[in-house]
């Protein structure tokens, strides 16, 4: 595949860039981490004035018609400055999904409020991630008007801040649904959950649950196609934040290896620190080749399986072994959780478990490769 850009993929880079790069930096991530939503409001209202949340929404709702290699583009500068927004849940677990899937009504019911910034939204994907059936817990009773849901859910991210989210539920028929829960209904409670890169991940408690037909989004003839593809589109995005986090963690660790001397020499002459920092690089440049392959695979409507589950493995393996690497080159201050280098080891230690660890990714893509017709080579 042809990995460059298109004019339109690299103004958004730019945009983003210029708006992150300008704005956040560690004095303010750490401020905002000290609050109570741990929300960056400003450099969210900015994101939206710049029209860079609307960049995946249907022209119908104001949005650019765009896909998730836009999308991928916000997060991966994101990334590279670990700024505490709700960025990935709710363009990618949220929106993402009703924009693709969703009817004309529920686009503009829940969608235009995303694009101006005024609301957040998210899923609840962490159960089904790590179900080999993809089955969820949560029981969708079927009612008059459509289901009521109950069960639990664990660590749904920023789901404190969000307006909805995305529940895939299981019938009693064991067919899968994924019903838009609004976080002000009635039998919702969010209880309150910290992360190992300081995020809020609430549990989310769903007692009796009232969802009308106009909030599912798949019921159950297309349920499991369209959670299949949203693991995927969520799998696939954290592994582009991966490679945003894991190249400023690079980057910042040979400007400390070139400021640093040891026995009156720059430490970056030492053999010792010159190769560990290469081997950190050749895996950040695996990571970004499966990722934005995955992710260009996604958009394209082609089958990305295999793709996403190679990304996320990638990410996983050797996002960790980046950020380990790193924090060792900087010595004692890489052990100073204050120290800005910490933070990118804490983000891609989270993004390494989260919807499925590097062991889990191998059993999934090895029942894909077994499951290949006789005679099918990969791409």
């Amino acid at each position: 595949m042809d990995f460059t850009f298109s004019e339109t993929q690299e103004a958004v880079a730019e945009a983003a860039a210029a708006i992150f790069n300008g704005l956040v930096n560690p004095d303010r991530v750490s401020d905002v981490e000290a609050s109570a939503d741990r929300f960056d409001q400003e450099l969210w209202k900015q994101l939206a004035e710049a029209d860079l949340l609307s960049l995946a929404l249907p022209e119908g709702v104001g949005g650019e018609g765009l896909g998730l290699m836009e999308i991928s583009l916000l997060l991966e500068a994101q990334g590279r400055v670990v700024a505490p927004i709700p960025l990935h849940a709710t363009l990618v677990l949220g929106a993402w999904p009703i924009a693709k899937f969703g009817t004309p009504t529920q686009q503009l019911r829940f969608l235009p409020q995303i694009g101006d910034g005024t609301a957040c939204a998210s899923a609840a994907l962490s159960e089904v991630a790590l179900s080999h059936a993809q089955r969820s817990s949560v029981v969708a009773t079927p009612t008059s008007t459509g289901y009521s849901l109950q069960g639990t859910i664990l660590a749904v991210p920023q789901a404190h801040l969000a307006s909805f989210i995305l529940v895939p539920a299981t019938t009693p028929n064991g067919d899968t649904i994924v019903a838009i829960v609004e976080t002000s209904s009635n039998g919702v409670t969010l209880e309150r959950a910290l992360t190992t890169n300081r995020e809020i991940h609430p549990h989310l408690h769903l007692a009796g649950v009232e969802v009308g037909a106009e909030e599912i989004l798949a019921g159950p003839d297309n349920g499991a196609v369209v959670l299949k593809a949203m693991l995927e589109a969520a799998m696939t995005s954290l592994s582009v934040i991966c490679v945003g986090a894991g190249e400023a963690a690079v980057a910042q660790t040979a400007a400390y290896l070139n400021q640093r001397e040891q026995f009156g020499r720059p430490l970056s002459t030492f053999q010792g620190t010159m190769l560990r920092l290469a081997d950190a690089a050749i895996d950040l440049e695996a990571i970004r080749a499966t990722a934005w392959n995955a992710a260009w695979l996604i958009d394209e409507g082609q089958d990305a399986a295999e793709a996403v589950r190679v990304a996320k493995w990638q990410a996983s393996d050797r996002g960790q072994r980046i950020v380990h690497a790193t924090q060792h080159l900087h010595g004692g201050m890489g052990a100073d959780i204050s120290y800005p280098i910490h933070r990118y080891f804490l983000w891609v230690k989270q993004i390494e478990l989260t919807l499925g660890s590097p062991s889990f990714q191998l059993a999934e893509l090895g029942k894909l490769l077994a499951a290949r017709p006789v005679g099918v080579g990969g791409r």
